[in-house]
């Protein structure tokens, strides 16, 4: 089974500001939950399922999926640049919230970083449900204004002359970042190099690292 890590410590804990809107959020949540499941709309087991299918099932290890096969077959690499949601749906990943996909390449002079500065649009269908710190404020407002220090404060530092490109998700377009192949990787097989693919890489926030 692939296993992701995806509990890097994050540079970005939740400010006053952030605790405020996630406990607003949680609780307008929960008093929908608790409509829905008091007139009979949906069962607790099936909202269950539902949280279980876009943490695992339509989680990071899809994105993971759709990166190892551009790393290793030019021809879809390239129809994923040309059309992502309909190359995405060829491994059979598509849907809500990745209607209509853009995928964007790091390279060793471009680097790709996303982000939703109105809330929280993100692609589930690849990367599962966002993590918190997407969301918060902190991050939204400043990885517009300073990429090169929030990318610093994952661990990531680029060169002087590395190109770093902002990408602002939204309703209409989601984001995925298709990392640099790190060296090393030449002898690994496709499912091999999909278990060293992390979310955090395909948010652009980090790189990915060889086994």
């Amino acid at each position: 089974m692939t296993t992701h890590n995806h509990d890097t410590p994050n540079p970005y804990h939740e400010s006053a500001r952030d605790d405020a809107e996630n406990k607003a959020l949680t609780e307008r949540v929960n008093k929908m939950e608790a409509l829905l499941l008091e007139k009979g709309l949906v069962s607790q087991d099936a909202l269950d399922k539902l949280t279980d299918i876009y943490e695992n099932d339509l989680g990071p290890m899809n994105g993971a999926n759709v990166v190892a096969r551009a790393w290793i077959d030019p021809d879809f690499k390239k129809r994923l640049f040309e059309n992502a949601t309909s190359a995405i749906a060829e491994l059979g990943y598509g849907g809500l919230q990745g209607e209509h996909m853009v995928a964007v390449e790091n390279t060793p002079e471009i680097h790709n970083i996303v982000v939703c500065t109105l809330c929280s649009c993100y692609p589930w269908p690849v990367l599962g449900l966002p993590p918190a710190w997407y969301k918060s404020f902190a991050y939204r407002s400043k990885v517009v204004i300073e990429p090169r220090k929030v990318l610093a404060e994952f661990g990531t530092t680029l060169a002087d002359d590395v190109e770093v490109r902002v990408w602002d998700s939204s309703a209409e377009i989601r984001y995925l970042v298709i990392p640099e192949r790190p060296e090393g990787t030449e002898n690994l097989s496709e499912s091999e190099l999909a278990a060293i693919v992390e979310r955090d890489s395909m948010i652009g926030v980090t790189k990915v690292s060889a086994p």
